[in-house]
Order: C-alpha cells, then sequence, then structure tokens
C-alpha cells in the first residue's frame, strides 16, 4: 500500500513549546484523514491476542489457544488477572507485536498492511524528524510498536514506563478508535504524587499521546457495559534500536 503521512497542517514548533511545558501532550489530527480512517479499519481486523500477568510473569494466549484450555485453568488466571490488579502491578488486554513481527520479517500484508504502514511511517524520516522536532530530542532513532485493544473489564494499572535498558525517551498511544465515549474507560491518566489524576486523555479518533519517561500513569479499566473496542497503535520512542 501507499506509504502513510503525517497531516500536513501539524505545526510542529508549537507542539514542541506545549511538550517542553508539560512533559505530556494530546495532540489532534495526527494522521492525513484517509490514513487514519485505514489504519483504524486494520486494527479491527488485526490478529491479537490476550496478554496479561500471572505471579509476575507476562502470557498472550490467542483466543483459540485460551478457549482450549482447561475451565479450571481458565478460572484461575481470571483470578489470578483480579488478585493481582488489587495489590500491584497488572494488565490485561489484547495486543499484536507490531514492530516485533516486521522485524522478525513476518509481514501479514492484506488487511493489516495499514498498521505495518504505520510503523513504517513512526520510523522513516519524516516520522523520527517530527518527533525530534517536537521533543528537540537528537537522541530519538527508533519507535517501537504494537497494535492494542482494549474490550469491556480491561485495563492497564500503575507504572512509569522506566526499564533499565530499554532506552526509552518517550511513550505514545496513537489512538484510532472510531467513537469512544469518556463515561466507558479507557482513559490515560497520570497520576500525582499525592495520588490524585493530575491529568486524562479520552482515546479520542486519530489523536497522539506522547509523554516523557518515567511518569505514573494508567489505562482505566473499559466499563462492562461497554461493546466496542479501544483500539490504538502504542510503544516507546527510544534512543537505540533493538
Amino acid at each position: 500500500m501507499a506509504a502513510l503521512k503525517l497531516d500536513p497542517r501539524l505545526d510542529a514548533k508549537a507542539i514542541a513549546a506545549l511538550l517542553k511545558q508539560f512533559g505530556r501532550l494530546h495532540i489532534p489530527d495526527i494522521l492525513a484523514p484517509g490514513d487514519a480512517q485505514a489504519v483504524a479499519a486494520a486494527l479491527a481486523e488485526a490478529p491479537y491476542a490476550r496478554t496479561f500477568l500471572v505471579g509476575g510473569k507476562g502470557f498472550r494466549a490467542t483466543p483459540e489457544a485460551y478457549q482450549a484450555s482447561p475451565p479450571q485453568i481458565r478460572q484461575e488466571v481470571e483470578t489470578a488477572i483480579v488478585q493481582g490488579a488489587r495489590t500491584g502491578f497488572q494488565y490485561d488486554f489484547d495486543n499484536w507485536p507490531v514492530s516485533d513481527e516486521v522485524e522478525a520479517g513476518r509481514r501479514l500484508g492484506g488487511a493489516v498492511a495499514p498498521i505495518e504502514a504505520a510503523y513504517d511511517l513512526l520510523n522513516s524520516d519524516a516520522g523520527l524528524g517530527f518527533l525530534r522536532a517536537i521533543t528537540g530530542d537528537a537522541r530519538i532513532v527508533y519507535v517501537d510498536a504494537q497494535a492494542t485493544r482494549y474490550r469491556a473489564g480491561q485495563f492497564l494499572t500503575a507504572h512509569d514506563d522506566d526499564l533499565e535498558g530499554r532506552n526509552r525517551l518517550y511513550a505514545y498511544v496513537l489512538n484510532l478508535t472510531p467513537t469512544w465515549r469518556i463515561e466507558w474507560g479507557g482513559l490515560l491518566l497520570f497520576h500525582d504524587a499525592d495520588g490524585h489524576v493530575a491529568e486524562g486523555y479520552a482515546p479520542k479518533f486519530n489523536s497522539l499521546n506522547i509523554f516523557r519517561v518515567p511518569q505514573w500513569h494508567s489505562v482505566s479499566q473499559v466499563a462492562s457495559y461497554v461493546d466496542q473496542s479501544r483500539l490504538a497503535i502504542t510503544g516507546w520512542i527510544r534512543s537505540k534500536t533493538p
């Protein structure tokens, strides 16, 4: 497919001033409109697997593999996810590790080609140049990516993204959910030192959320009554390639 493009109306200088001041930013209308629609449609078709922690260890399970597990195992997993969220760091959402797959030579193309093209855009001269311009950070050389889907009941508890050896400079969320309401949850929340919500971003369509690492943040649980999915491409902007 044709290469994706950033919206030409973006004002990198104005964005840079705000990002420098606040350390995080919600940028609307990030992709050219037609490109945003194409990536959103592709995200609805991505080969997601459920990802979660059990006993502090990360797991990924395709829908088929999870359903094939014995009922007792599935119940133990669900219990472990809830208990983990009550007492510490836990996540439960669906993902497809785009950068891992592309870098391993496993491009799927077809219905998900626009997602792969979004990864290409982020790592192109135009994409990296834009990110360096808005952050003022010349260390940026690479952007990893995963397609993410949050369904009813799914969440990501508080963490700061700062892992030794990962070379993470900034985190980002490229939101591509066509329709979403604030009361549905799935909000990107930033935590202050007093235990309050310092700021929160709704997953508005065709917007980029970007913030310096480390910062404490979470994704609020999607409400049980929601029958749509929160779709995005997420990852980290890094100072070294893998």
